[in-house]
């Protein structure tokens, strides 16, 4: 299986402007998919907000971002990166997912989501917060 770790930054209604941002830096795709194009929508103001960004050049350099949605705590600085794993194979993710889930706080099952067929959110027994997924083709 491929894999590759990302670095998945937390925004409150910027991340749109920070993946600009990078993207105008380092060059590549911007990819963004909002609450509202994913059925996720909790906050009619939120709508337009992104649920899930990355931006990923030829060079190699990849970030992803989101906005934190406001029935969540945010506070900028706390809890400000995930690490992201994301891979091709289902039953590798969930070998991970079950090592990194021994005495982790788990935050999103993993578990089918609306943009990929495999997806969970865990806090590690350190603190560190993972999110893991199954990589599949985008498209807006």
């Amino acid at each position: 299986m491929a894999i590759s770790t990302t670095t998945h930054l937390n925004f409150r209604g910027r991340a749109r402007e920070a993946l600009e941002l990078y993207g105008s830096v380092f060059g590549g795709e911007l990819a963004a998919v909002t609450y509202a194009q994913a059925g996720a929508v909790t906050d009619p103001a939120e709508a337009d907000q992104v649920m899930w960004g990355q931006v990923a050049s030829p060079a190699g350099f990849r970030v992803m971002a989101y906005d934190v949605p406001g029935h969540a705590a945010y506070e900028a600085g706390v809890d400000p990166v995930f690490v992201s794993v994301r891979g091709t194979d289902a039953d590798e993710l969930r070998g991970y997912w079950d090592t990194l889930a021994d005495g982790a706080m788990v935050r999103v099952p993993l578990a089918e989501a609306a943009w990929s067929p495999l997806y969970g959110m865990l806090t590690d027994r350190l603190g560190v917060t993972w999110v893991l997924d199954l990589e599949v083709p985008w498209s807006a």
